[in-house]
């Protein structure tokens, strides 16, 4: 895959400045268009690293003066501008998967300035997983407000991900905490993809009266509107020994997604299966997920890979796999605001081998996906 890079001429040598990869001797040489002097020669960027070194990075957002913001599992907000600057956020218990997770800005951020972060805390009752709010401004959080709490965590599937829909409320994916029984249960918050209003009440729609908007489900982990609004989500399957039956699901209020009754293709009256799934040999283990051009792209954890979903006259087409074992761990894929996809490699969350410099964020351009 190509690099960014630049060839220069300088006094009858070459000088190569390389961005984001190595550049071999036989590249060199054919950069020189077979002994012909050269002044400049530009190769279009395909991927690129933007930062490295990262604590497990969790999720990604774009702030509207184009700076980042990146959250870090062990408890840090980091703010990427022209400089780096991690913001610890109180309260936060690393354990297992649970730690700081999920992010979404208001959809009025520019004028209010709330940051919506999802961790997993320690209570005298034992973990537990909250949406808090707070005023993000001049790399500094302030105004902690409680926005929907006592979501019962755990040391492994925690969900986390959240994510403002196009009809400005929040969804907030919350994992079945191990408890497989609580993701049949409409009154429980686990296992289940939740909707709150901006402020944590429950909207008037909710198909419960509850904050539940679909149950069923063991570990979401991606949510994604396309073009129709209509929200796709990333979840895990069994894991252990018999990995695999990782799922693409299309989420419809109320749905029963079917965990642990059904998995993979099977099928229940009540129960509504996934619209593509990995099969029992194949293991996704997908992490986040975006819209972008008529197409769902999700990260691989397990699977190290990136995964594009074509969507034609609204159904999804067959997976096809990118960037296998290439950057190993993927954990979140975002469209930035220059239109070209970033994603968090996750590395150093003591299941993958941390390559050098671990862990990043990777900038591709779109243009990869089309060669």
């Amino acid at each position: 895959m190509k690099k960014k890079y630049k060839v220069l001429m300088i006094g009858g040598g070459l000088l190569l400045i390389v961005l984001g990869g190595y550049i071999s001797k036989d590249t060199i040489t054919s950069l020189t268009d077979s002994g012909k002097t050269m002044t400049e020669k530009e190769v279009s960027v395909d991927i690129e690293v933007v930062a490295e070194k990262l604590a497990i990075p969790w999720e990604i957002v774009f702030l509207p003066d184009n700076s980042i913001l990146v959250t870090e599992r062990p408890g840090n907000l980091l703010h990427i501008d022209t400089n780096q600057t991690r913001i610890p956020v109180a309260g936060v218990e690393h354990i297992g998967e649970g730690g700081l997770l999920g992010m979404a800005l208001h959809p009025e951020f520019q004028t209010n300035h709330f940051l919506y972060l999802y961790l997993t805390t320690q209570t005298p009752q034992g973990l537990e997983n909250r949406v808090e709010r707070y005023v993000f401004e001049n790399s500094e959080l302030s105004d902690k407000t409680p926005i929907i709490s006592e979501i019962p965590g755990a040391k492994y599937h925690d969900g986390g991900r959240i994510a403002f829909g196009p009809d400005g409320y929040l969804y907030i994916a919350a994992g079945d905490g191990g408890d497989e029984d609580a993701a049949q249960d409409k009154n429980s918050l686990n296992g289940s993809i939740l909707r709150v209003s901006e402020d944590g009440s429950i909207p008037d729609n909710n198909p419960f009266g509850t904050a539940v908007y679909s149950y069923g489900h063991r570990n979401v982990q991606g949510l994604a509107w396309d073009d129709e609004a209509r929200l796709w989500a990333t979840e895990h399957g069994r894991s252990g020994i018999q990995s695999g039956f990782d799922e693409l699901n299309l989420i419809v209020p109320g749905a029963n997604y079917g965990w642990p009754v059904i998995e993979g293709d099977e099928s229940k009256v009540g129960m509504t299966s996934p619209i593509l799934q990995s099969g029992a040999d194949d293991t996704w283990a997908p992490g986040g997920i975006t819209y972008f051009k008529n197409s769902l792209y999700f990260a691989g954890l397990r699977g190290a890979a990136l995964y594009r979903v074509r969507l034609k006259a609204g159904k999804a087409e067959k997976v096809e796999m990118y960037l296998r074992e290439e950057y190993g761990r993927l954990r979140t894929v975002q469209i930035g605001p220059d239109g070209f996809i970033y994603i968090l490699t996750s590395n150093t969350d003591g299941r993958g081998k941390a390559q050098e410099n671990d862990d990043k964020i990777l900038r591709i351009n779109p243009a990869f996906f089309s060669k």
